[in-house]
C-alpha cells in the first residue's frame, strides 16, 4: 500500500482539467503588444504595419495555440529585408527560416501606385534617380530609383523571442489559479 496515492491522484485529476486557454491568450498578447511597440521605431511609417498586428487562438481537444500575426503582404519583406542589403543585415530574424534573398539591385518607378516608391520616401532613403524619356507618337517621361533592398527590421520574432520567459510566467500564473 503506499500513502497518499488517493491524494495524488486527485491532483493529476485536476491537472488533466486545467485550462490553458486563458495564460495562451494572455501570453499571445502580450507579443502583440510587444511586436506594436517594434514598430514604433520605424522612420517613414504610416503606423499601418503595427495597427495590422492581430492575434487569435485556436484550440482543439489536444492543444491550444496562440497565433499573433498581421494580414500586410509588406510585413515579410520588413521582417527579413530583401535584396543584398537585406542578406548583409539581417539580424534579429528567425533562425529557423531559410530566406532566399535576390541577388540583383533593381529599379522602381516612381510614383504613388500601388507597386511605385514616392518621392519623399525614396529621396529619405538616398535612393539614385533616373529619369527615362521617350520620344515618339506621345512624348512619356518616367523616373525610376534603383534600390539594392533594405535591411531587415525585425519586428514579429523578437516580440516572441524575447518575452519567452513572461510568457512561460504568465501561463504558469494562470495554471495555478485553477489548482
Amino acid at each position: 500500500m503506499i500513502i497518499g496515492v488517493a491524494d495524488l491522484n486527485k491532483h493529476f485529476d485536476k491537472l488533466s482539467k486545467v485550462e490553458l486557454r486563458a495564460g495562451i491568450e494572455k501570453g499571445i498578447s502580450l507579443v502583440q503588444e510587444a511586436a506594436k511597440a517594434n514598430c514604433n521605431g520605424f522612420k517613414l511609417s504610416s503606423g499601418e504595419l503595427k495597427e495590422s498586428v492581430y492575434t487569435s487562438l485556436k484550440s482543439s481537444t489536444d492543444d491550444v495555440v496562440g497565433i499573433c500575426y498581421t494580414n500586410k503582404k509588406y510585413a515579410p519583406y520588413v521582417e527579413f529585408g530583401t535584396g543584398p542589403k537585406g542578406q548583409a543585415h539581417h539580424e534579429g530574424i528567425s533562425p529557423d527560416i531559410a530566406v532566399a534573398y535576390t541577388q540583383s539591385p533593381w529599379w522602381i518607378p516612381e510614383g504613388s501606385g500601388g507597386n511605385e516608391i514616392d518621392k519623399e520616401t525614396a529621396d529619405f532613403y538616398h535612393m539614385p534617380r533616373y529619369t527615362h524619356h521617350l520620344d515618339g507618337y506621345l512624348e512619356y517621361e518616367k523616373t525610376f530609383r534603383y534600390t539594392e533592398g533594405q535591411p531587415a527590421m525585425p519586428f514579429m520574432y523578437p516580440a516572441l523571442k524575447d518575452n519567452e520567459k513572461e510568457i512561460v510566467r504568465l501561463i504558469g500564473e494562470e495554471i495555478k489559479k485553477q489548482l
